[in-house]
């Protein structure tokens, strides 16, 4: 989800620890850059592509320690990849992306059905497939959904410790109990909450014009706003 105002530099601090996970992001903007930066702040190895080449991203890597890669490079030898580009540019994505990934590699999918910006999809519209399910299906992988509906601002903004009562709950939504579980635990290291949200074909919950989408809410007002949601897409989300 964009954030309501440009992400500010943000230098992490010094690592106190060795990486403990090799992550790919593939996408560079709002929610990728900040990813990026508290990702590698924790002490992850993280490479990190977007569609318009290495050598554009060499003001974050500055700043973050990330490498910046190849979109194809992205995942290599990855733990976990994150997708957080257009749903337009999904079907884009290079052929075996995930090819040379680690064995049991999660990927996270950040993203959202905007039909003014990515055109009519008609699996969405006329299948009724949730976004993640036509995600993971152009990808030939299956996706754990998360970060849709945060403000980008708000994974360096609003970061808690476990037990503050400030402390925001993301919903997380996927097929596989244990890749969702690694991404609820990703989550959680990164300073929020989780709900889980069901399954792929349940991730409706989370879409665009639902009450929990960017909602900054407790794990009890994100529980009660999933079960709130309807199925009826919003007009203003319909092609």
């Amino acid at each position: 989800m964009r954030s309501p105002r440009k992400p500010r530099r943000h230098r992490p601090p010094e690592r106190a620890r060795r990486a403990d996970m090799k992550i790919g992001i593939i996408g560079a903007g709002n929610i990728g850059g900040n990813l990026t930066r508290r990702l590698t702040a924790l002490g992850h190895d993280v490479s990190v592509a977007n569609s318009r080449g290495p050598h554009t991203l060499k003001e974050l890597a500055d700043e973050t320690g990330a490498r910046p890669v190849r979109a194809e490079e992205a995942a290599r030898g990855a733990e976990i990849a994150v997708v957080t580009v257009p749903l337009k540019a999904v079907p884009d994505l290079p052929s075996g992306l995930f090819d040379e990934a680690a064995d049991g590699l999660v990927v996270i999918d950040t993203g959202n059905y905007y039909p003014q910006r990515d055109g009519r999809i008609a699996g969405i519209e006329d299948e009724g497939l949730t976004e993640s399910r036509w995600t993971a299906r152009r990808l030939g992988h299956p996706v754990v959904k998360a970060f849709n509906g945060t403000y980008a601002q708000d994974l360096l903004d609003r970061h808690r410790p476990a037990g503050d009562p400030e402390r925001m709950a993301l919903p997380v939504a996927g097929d596989d109990e244990a890749a969702k579980r690694k991404v609820r635990d990703l989550i959680e290291e990164l300073g929020f909450d989780t709900v889980d949200a069901g399954g792929i074909d349940d991730s409706w919950r989370q879409q665009p014009g639902t009450p929990v989408y960017g909602l900054r809410g407790s794990v009890d007002a994100v529980t009660r706003a999933l079960a709130e949601a309807s199925p009826e897409r919003p007009e203003e989300f319909r092609g």
